[in-house]
């Protein structure tokens, strides 16, 4: 019930967005330094931004029980990406900042759970169950990416693609974003369309 309702709001929002109303000015911005984070991964280790610099690194909010993120995976949409981003030198970092009180947290455990649910092949999963990271990202909903070039800045930030729905098939008819931006990112190129406006259930913080 808690996830239909926040998918419910998420959708409510983007309607009142596509009446006219103006989306929330970002906390971090497009061709600025990225935030620089402290967290915990999933192996106990504890991982900063800055120890990837020098590398392109993408930064995806999850949360285990979002059909929206559930139709990214069941559709191996986002493991594809992991793979491809992966393949040529890319840093994917997966994030959860659900907190402890909510049914979608994820600990350790529940990491190593997540990825052999959804068979996810990310770098590493950082834990920030509270909330700090996913704040200084002004994270709203799941899925939710940012790409930072190797020297330290934002490129990209938002949505997956231009479907907001829950069904996988969708996927395929959806224009992607992220493996549009990751493209122009890694090529070295500027992203034609670095900001867009993410869909999804809204984090519980």
């Amino acid at each position: 019930m808690t996830c239909l309702i926040a998918v419910a709001a998420t959708l409510a929002l983007q309607a009142g967005t596509a009446a006219g109303q103006s989306p929330p000015v970002p906390a971090v911005a497009i061709g600025e330094p990225a935030p620089e984070f402290s967290a915990v991964d999933e192996h106990g280790n504890r991982r900063r931004l800055s120890d990837y610099r020098g590398s392109h690194v993408i930064l995806e909010w999850t949360n285990r029980d979002c059909p929206f993120v559930r139709k990214h995976y069941d559709s191996d949409n986002m493991q594809s990406l992991q793979d491809d981003a992966r393949a040529r030198g890319a840093v994917w970092l997966t994030v959860t900042s659900t907190a402890p009180s909510h049914p979608g947290y994820m600990d350790a455990g529940g990491a190593e759970r997540f990825r052999n649910r959804y068979r996810a092949r990310p770098t590493l999963i950082l834990l920030d169950p509270d909330g700090r990271m996913g704040r200084q990202y002004d994270v709203e909903v799941t899925p939710q990416i940012f790409i930072i070039d190797a020297a330290g800045v934002l490129v990209y930030m938002g949505g997956m693609d231009d479907k907001a729905t829950v069904r996988a098939a969708d996927v395929h008819q959806a224009t992607d974003y992220v493996g549009a931006a990751l493209d122009e990112a890694l090529a070295g190129k500027p992203v034609s369309r670095s900001i867009t406006r993410p869909y999804g259930c809204p984090i519980v913080y």
